[in-house]
């Protein structure tokens, strides 16, 4: 029997397949899932459970949120990554490292096959294939929903024929939480002009007076909330906890899939729109403005790149190395207040604040130059448009 190694996360779709290569394939079933954040340790074994029912001659859960946070997580904040403006790649960031996991996986048990299962009209499809493929082209890929296209009806009448039961009644709504962010999907998500009802998200509102809180930051990194000191991926966890009872990070994301297609998606991400808003507050105050508009450009290709699968170019590289070095001066306090369904951002406290009032203050006083300073620097810096305007004015 051949080794086959299956990203497997206990939904329909993988445990058709799981079923399906070891019975009618004849493959030795190794089933995998990597957490990302949102797994507890009950639905883990839950997972474990249902692999090996069907099949599989083993189950390995890899536990790879610090990995997602300081491989993807910690650069989409130092870039302020919101796809669109809007969207902090919540799972699409996810599958990268998931895929890598996977791929490590079966090398070291000799696997030479993968399986997972994707279909034919998603992103996920490209970005397992792309990672497997770069990282061992010497392994076969399997995608049996894909190449098949196979519809939930036939996967579900397959299980049960072969004494597999389980309940496999379609949500109305699919959820996928992580560590950055819930993705939510509908049937108001397929069309162009519906939202998601209140009851579509999993975090309700449970709190309404505002909340104040502390974020600090060191380097560019969540170190402390309220001064409270832990780790980044702790913080998140505590500060999702908090902000989601106040029902804040909701949206629909509107974008281009990598196959070509436009694609809906809601969400809810209340800790990674907070950390990202924050921190962009605090760069506002202690980078340049070249600084900024750079950062902005790089952040943005970052988000596109690894959107779309291209995590392994080395450019992601070089652009991580870049951002890195920008957050050597992005340390200090923001101050944010909580309210249902939004919040506010108050101010920083930051020892490298460049709004420093020993050399003026906006609209008041000047004390670093003079009049005549003022009035020569604005001669000069309006030379261009007096030689673009005589010039032209007659033509």
């Amino acid at each position: 029997m051949e080794k086959l190694v299956i990203a497997y996360s206990g939904g329909l779709d993988t445990s058709y397949c799981a079923k399906y290569l070891s019975q009618e394939e004849g493959f030795e079933v190794h089933a995998v899932s990597v957490n990302t954040g949102g797994f507890s340790k009950a639905e883990i074994e839950d997972i474990e459970e249902k692999a090996l029912a069907l099949g599989a001659t083993s189950y390995t859960s890899i536990d790879a949120v610090s990995t997602f946070y300081d491989k993807v997580v910690k650069y989409l904040i130092f870039g302020n990554v919101l796809r669109n403006n809007t969207y902090p790649l919540s799972v699409s960031a996810e599958r990268i490292v998931q895929a890598i996991e996977i791929v490590n996986h079966a090398k070291k048990v000799g696997a030479k096959y993968i399986a997972h299962g994707s279909t034919g009209a998603g992103n996920d499809q490209v970005r397992f294939d792309m990672i497997f493929q770069i990282l061992a082209p010497e392994i076969e890929i399997i995608t049996p929903i894909r190449d098949k296209k196979l519809a939930r009806e036939e996967e579900i009448n397959y299980l049960q024929q072969n004494g597999i039961d389980y309940s496999w009644e379609k949500a109305k709504y699919s959820v996928n939480k992580g560590l950055w962010g819930t993705s939510v999907g509908g049937d108001e998500t397929l069309t162009s002009h519906l939202s998601l009802p209140e009851s579509a998200y999993p975090s309700q509102l449970e709190k309404e007076l505002p909340k104040e809180l502390k974020l600090t930051f060191k380097n560019g990194e969540l170190v402390a909330l309220d001064d409270k000191e832990d780790t980044p991926v702790a913080n998140i966890e505590k500060l999702s906890d908090i902000a989601s009872k106040y029902a804040i990070g909701r949206d629909i994301h509107v974008g281009d899939t990598i196959i070509g297609i436009k694609g809906r998606v809601g969400f809810e991400a209340a800790a990674p729109v907070i950390i990202i808003k924050a921190h962009h507050l605090l760069e506002k105050h202690t980078l340049s403005k070249w600084q900024q508009y750079q950062k902005e450009q790089m952040g943005n290709f970052y988000g596109m790149l690894l959107h779309e699968g291209n995590y392994l170019d080395e450019v992601m590289r070089n652009i991580e190395a870049f951002l890195t070095d920008t957050q050597k001066h992005v340390s200090g306090d923001v101050f944010v207040t909580l309210h249902p369904y939004r919040f506010e951002l108050n101010g920083i406290a930051s020892d490298h604040d460049l709004m420093n009032a020993s050399f003026g203050s906006y609209g008041e006083i000047n004390k670093g130059w003079t009049a005549d300073d003022a009035k020569g620097f604005i001669k000069i810096l309006s030379n261009s448009g007096k030689i673009a305007n005589h010039v032209n004015q007659d033509l």
